[in-house]
């Protein structure tokens, strides 16, 4: 049994592993672009631009971007709107654009609102497309306006990270199944498998949520070590710790304005405050030293300490709390603009609008 509960263990922590690096290597863009930025903003289009000309005309990967860029303004007017300050957009190739918000949103209603305002300015967009091309009979026009409405139905699909998974939350979690089917079959019918991975790690995270943690104990750890050099160590104590030993440790935590929860480790008698990033908003049980060595490196010896804390994972019941209201107006919404979006899609299709238009004549 306990080998059972090991490798649930393992597999619920390689999963969270694989989530924050996936994240992490997404977020690792802003930086350089310096996110938040008009001229980051205009160059990364321009990239984008560049990428999308390689397998479409230039005409169709310069309206694609536009259509990209009207949807990202959408939460960027929602966002301003409820008063939370947004970066410009930074456009990422073959994956849309990323906006970032500088204070996270304090409830599931604005989240999901300000998921909302993507689509719909969105589809907009589209919408005035279609509009132009049926109109003035011009055929770019169309194929833009097919574009935009995969575009903004693909984000429309109940998933994390796309807009629908955050509309989901305050509308109803029960989507999310809906989204992990409806999901792959639009990503295999669109042949959208570079989505693949953000509908995998949904999956995953999914699994970890609803079956995972019922077949294992709730408390979770994680390990860090610390090298401190003994002779820091000693100028704070007469004795040195012995080597391989186990205690409970003081720590402190905080969170940032981010949504990041940092812990760190506490051991004033050798000096030691090491800091470990959470890989989500938790609940600390505990802080240990599970083992302790000496090594010795050139002319110095460090001391090497590992450290485990346990904790469970905390959920805001109060984040989670919807006008009910609120949640019928923003689900009829949200079912409205995505019937629209099907109905569109099947309407153009069925003229005759190609799918080559995508690629290169």
């Amino acid at each position: 049994m306990e080998g059972k509960q090991k490798e649930s263990s393992d597999l619920l922590q390689w999963i969270g592993r694989t989530r924050t690096a996936v994240l992490e290597r997404v977020k690792a863009l802003l930086p350089f672009v310096k996110m938040g930025s008009v001229g980051g903003a205009i160059l990364t289009m321009l990239v984008s631009v560049g990428a999308y000309a390689l397998i479409a005309p230039l005409q169709i990967a310069v309206g694609l971007v536009i259509m990209v860029l009207i949807h990202e303004l959408g939460h960027v007017l929602a966002a301003k709107q409820k008063g939370l300050p947004m970066s410009a957009p930074v456009f990422i190739p073959f994956l849309g654009a990323l906006v970032n918000m500088r204070r996270q949103p304090r409830d599931a209603a604005t989240e999901a609102y300000i998921a909302m305002g993507g689509p719909l300015l969105g589809t907009i967009g589209a919408a005035i497309s279609f509009w132009l091309g049926y109109t003035l009979e011009l055929s770019l026009f169309k194929a833009l306006a097919y574009i935009g409405f995969i575009l903004n139905l693909i984000n429309l699909l109940p998933i994390h990270p796309l807009d629908g998974g955050r509309i989901a939350v305050a509308v109803s979690r029960w989507l999310w199944l809906v989204g992990l089917t409806v999901g792959l079959l639009v990503i295999i019918y669109f042949k959208l498998f570079v989505l693949f991975i953000f509908w995998l790690l949904f999956a995953l995270d999914l699994l970890r949520k609803v079956v995972l943690n019922r077949w294992i104990s709730p408390v979770k750890s994680l390990t860090a070590s610390y090298q401190l050099p003994v002779s820091w160590v000693q100028e704070r104590g007469d004795q040195l710790p012995e080597k391989g030993t186990r205690k409970e440790l003081a720590y402190a935590t905080h969170s940032e304005l981010d949504g990041k929860q940092l812990l760190f480790f506490l051991w004033p008698e050798i000096g030691l405050r090491g800091m470990l990033v959470m890989p989500a908003q938790a609940i600390i049980v505990g802080a240990q030293v599970t083992d302790l060595e000496y090594r010795q490196k050139k002319e110095e010896t460090y001391l090497l300490v590992h450290c485990r804390v346990e904790f469970t994972h905390y959920e805001n019941d109060q984040y989670f709390q919807v006008p009910v209201r609120y949640r019928w107006g923003l689900g009829t919404v949200y079912a409205v603009l995505f019937a629209y979006l099907v109905t569109m899609l099947y309407l153009l299709s069925r003229n005759g609008l190609p799918i080559e238009a995508f690629s290169r004549g």
